[in-house]
């Protein structure tokens, strides 16, 4: 039997997305009212980290340690992935010791080559091109604050970066309409945008882009791997900055998002992060409901 695989938001159908963040509110629920609930005994998980975490480190290894089962951390001086050894032999070897993989890493390419040859389901933690468990922690946040996403307006102010193209197939996949405003220069990768069709809106204006919102959400102006382009950025984005006069253009129910870590004074005003509006702090919780959801769902029967 073929492995089930979530290395972005369009592996999953458009219901079993919905489910997995109701499911993550349960999940939730659970673990506030102290139950024990461990359907992953002797279950392991490979966590594979090229690119440095907090938030994902600590999520799926404290998830999996909550459902039951164990997490192992391996970074590319713990392995031979990072003396060489080719990518389809790794998958070949780990996917025969643990139950699933994580991997978080910069070319995408390279997640999809280690799937195609794992017995596992393997999970995108984080590639240059997506990072599909944070927008299950978002849709998640966004329903129990405010209740379905579907038919409102979302922005993204900033970067369009992976984060940015993963807003996209979210777009599609729960039914929203996006407006994403950027620098010039700074689009999202044309074939997400080829993927959402008229769902989304590109725009120079912050304003625009925020005006009516439900949601707004941004995300550092540079990210790892392009600290060498900090400064410049700077100067390019610095119109980009989410502030409250920036939510008080949206609509009167707006909520605030940043999958974190922030540059406060940066792409979001230092004030922003603890405006009532800002829902940061729950949502970079649900990553660890929304993940056990993800999880159980791979790997129960």
């Amino acid at each position: 039997m073929t492995a089930r695989h979530f290395l972005s938001l369009m592996d999953c159908s458009q219901s079993e997305l919905v489910s997995l963040i109701k499911r993550g509110v349960e999940l939730k629920a659970l673990h506030r009212q102290g139950a024990i609930y461990e359907p992953l005994k002797n279950r392991v998980l490979g966590m594979i980290f090229e690119k440095a975490s907090t938030r994902t480190r600590v999520s799926f290894e404290a998830g999996m340690i909550q459902l039951g089962g164990q997490a192992i951390f391996l970074s590319p001086r713990d392995t031979q992935l990072g003396r060489g050894e080719p990518i389809e032999d790794s998958a070949r070897v780990l996917s025969s010791m643990v139950d699933a993989v994580m991997i978080r890493t910069f070319a995408h390419a390279e997640l999809q080559t280690f799937a195609a040859h794992s017995k596992v389901p393997v999970i995108n933690g984080l590639t240059d091109d997506l990072h599909p468990c944070q927008l299950l922690a978002d849709m998640q946040t966004y329903l129990e604050h405010r209740g379905s996403i579907q038919g409102k307006t979302v922005a993204w102010i900033g970067d369009g970066n992976n984060m940015c193209n993963t807003f996209i197939q979210a777009a599609v996949q729960f039914d929203f309409n996006l407006r994403i405003a950027c620098p010039e220069g700074f689009e999202p990768d044309q074939q997400f945008l080829d993927q959402a069709g008229d769902r989304v809106m590109l725009t120079r204006d912050p304003r625009e882009a925020a005006a009516g919102a439900h949601l707004i959400n941004t995300d550092v102006w540079a990210s790892m791997g392009q600290e060498d382009e900090a400064e410049s950025r700077l100067k390019r984005f610095a119109p980009f900055q989410v502030t409250p006069a920036t939510l008080d253009l949206a609509d009167e129910s707006v909520l605030f998002m940043h999958c974190l870590p922030a540059h406060r004074g940066e792409e979001v005003s230092t004030e922003l992060m603890d405006d009532p509006r800002s829902v940061v702090w729950d949502q970079a919780e649900n990553r660890l409901h929304a993940q056990k959801a993800l999880v159980e769902f791979l790997l129960v029967d």
